[in-house]
């Protein structure tokens, strides 16, 4: 639970306490320690469980004097506890004195769920620092292309599955390709809500709610995919995307972007928001003149040239491939990582609707996967890391997987 804000709630009303657990019970983020629905009990309650976060809702107390009596005890019996305060009322004097009775956050109702998530990540950002042990971010990747037909979609729906084979990981997909996506055909799913469904219900989602919209793969990669029809595309704004972002990183350990190839608006909010931008391309002269191009532009772009990783597909594709020295001096940046070409292996799980690690776990373009997912998020399972440790043969944290697909299979 290392990676896990401990929380504690007090409030009289059975209803709105329930709605208030609602919201937070479906953060992977967030565990729920107590919850009390008496202030003069709540001290005790604290003292007893010691959460990181005591949220206190103080609008069923009249004139909030037993509420702020209980945050200056609060602060006697766990100083470590921040208090986060919920109200109605906006009236500045209530705010101050919750404040100067040791509230870390004030927030108002109707509570928005988004300002909910910001104030608690806010707070472990205090408690922890940004790189504290306790406080778990979300690790975003844009996966795009320099062209179409390079192998996006394939790199990006086997990142997410073979990321998705560790078990501490929560990992969920999101096609941006908004007219032409099939992530979903690539894993054989009939999705029943879509990106432009959550976009357009944001508001009235609760993080339990978000992830029942997604779609499950046996995998354990979670989809969101692209609208079925058309006419929806232009029902997603860039203000939509960033709040549909915000909620999922509060979510899901992991967060994979299959960019389309007009690199929209939409496509760049993902890219702003990701720590690595994949950008994959081939060995032949149209994909390195449009990754130089691609590169260029991005330039322009604050912060965004230094995410890109580049992504060599089909490695071996045939014989008049340019060489990898040519084309990497063409580019002028690193190559991250390479990808072997394995026609028979890839054409034949994408039209079994199956990902690699489940198709083809002991094939090279596997393993190849496997080792990008290492490279870009390291090791996340101190458990398979230490079964791994001394090993050479099993030095990837995701090496345990092939033993898992082949005991599944011999049920």
């Amino acid at each position: 639970m290392s990676n896990v804000l401990r929380l504690a709630i007090v409030d009289p009303s059975d209803d709105s306490r329930e709605a208030l657990k609602a919201m937070l019970l479906g953060m992977d983020t967030i565990c729920l320690e107590a919850e009390c629905s008496r202030y003069e009990f709540f001290a005790d309650v604290v003292a007893q469980t010691h959460p990181d976060i005591g949220i206190v809702c103080i609008d069923h107390d009249g004139e909030q004097a037993q509420s702020l009596i209980l945050m200056e005890n609060l602060k006697d019996v766990s100083p470590e506890c921040s208090v986060l305060v919920i109200s109605g009322s906006t009236d500045g004097q209530v705010i101050l004195q919750s404040m100067r009775a040791g509230a870390k956050e004030f927030l108002t109702q109707p509570l928005c769920v988004e300002d909910l998530v910001t104030a608690i990540q806010r707070i472990g950002r205090q408690r922890f620092g940004s790189t504290g042990g306790r406080s778990r971010s979300s690790h975003v990747i844009a996966v795009a292309g320099a062209t179409g037909g390079v192998g996006t979609t394939s790199v990006a729906v086997n990142l997410g599955c073979a990321l998705a084979q560790d078990p501490q990981n929560s990992v969920a997909l999101i096609d941006l390709d908004l007219a032409l996506g099939d992530a979903d055909v690539f894993l054989d799913t009939i999705p029943d809500y879509t990106l432009v469904d959550v976009a357009q219900n944001i508001s009235r989602l609760d993080f339990t709610l978000l992830k029942r919209s997604l779609t499950k793969h046996d995998s354990g990669l979670y989809l969101l995919p692209r609208p079925i029809q058309l006419q929806d595309i232009s029902l997603i704004s860039p203000d939509d995307l960033e709040r549909v972002i915000g909620l999922l990183k509060a979510t899901f350990s992991h967060l994979i972007f299959d960019l389309s190839k007009r690199y929209s608006d939409l496509d760049l909010v993902a890219m702003q928001a990701a720590e690595h931008v994949l950008l994959v391309t081939q060995l032949d002269l149209p994909c390195l003149r449009n990754v130089v191009r691609l590169l260029m532009s991005m330039e322009e772009i604050e912060g965004l040239k230094n995410k890109i990783r580049v992504i060599v597909n089909r490695v071996g594709l045939e014989n008049g491939q340019i060489s990898m020295k040519k084309a990497q001096e063409t580019m002028g940046v690193e190559i991250f990582k390479q990808m072997p070409n394995d026609y028979r292996v890839m054409t034949e799980v994408r039209n079994n609707g199956v990902p690699l690690v489940t198709g083809a776990p002991r094939s090279s373009l596997t393993q190849a996967m496997v080792s990008l997912a290492e490279a870009l998020c390291g090791s996340t399972d101190p458990d398979v890391a230490g079964a791994n440790e001394g090993s050479a043969s099993s030095s990837s944290w995701l090496s345990f997987w092939p033993a898992k697909v082949k005991a599944r299979g011999s049920k």
